[in-house]
């Protein structure tokens, strides 16, 4: 069984901001989403592999047997975008996604250039969707939003 490449680990997560983000505007855009999503997760945020921010945690279990640990919210500031990992297949978050604003879907995450290009107050509903759908089906490591 293989291993699952996406763990907490120790790394600051502003120093990781600090050396990792170039562009003023993702700086501020990543401080916004540490801000909003620890404050709609209940949960300070934490290194996940070697360049996601996530918030909380939750277990997963496939059918083929694999199974791991995920932040239960979390983003990456990549060079190009920013990788908004909220996001569950419900038809609640579907009909909010057509609210959100400027963005693409990746097969399990929203990819926005900045902020100001969606409605902040959709995205929380989104991940406030998902939060309820991995209370509901997943095991959370100390849920308290």
């Amino acid at each position: 069984m293989s291993k699952n490449k996406t763990n907490i680990t120790e790394v600051d997560v502003f120093e990781f901001i600090d050396t990792y983000v170039e562009k003023e505007q993702k700086i501020s855009d990543s401080l916004e989403l540490i801000k909003l999503m620890t404050h709609w997760s209940g949960h300070e945020p934490k290194m996940w592999g070697p360049t996601i921010i996530g918030f909380g945690s939750y277990h997963y279990k496939y059918a083929s047997g694999h199974e791991g640990d995920a932040p239960m919210l979390g983003f990456s500031p990549r060079k190009a975008q920013f990788s908004l990992y909220v996001y569950s297949k419900t038809q609640r978050s579907d009909e909010l996604l057509k609210k959100l604003g400027k963005f693409k879907m990746g097969k399990a995450c929203i990819y926005i250039k900045k902020l100001s290009d969606i409605d902040i107050s959709i995205l929380e509903e989104i991940c406030k969707e998902t939060l309820a759908y991995l209370d509901e089906h997943h095991v959370c490591g100390a849920c308290k939003h």
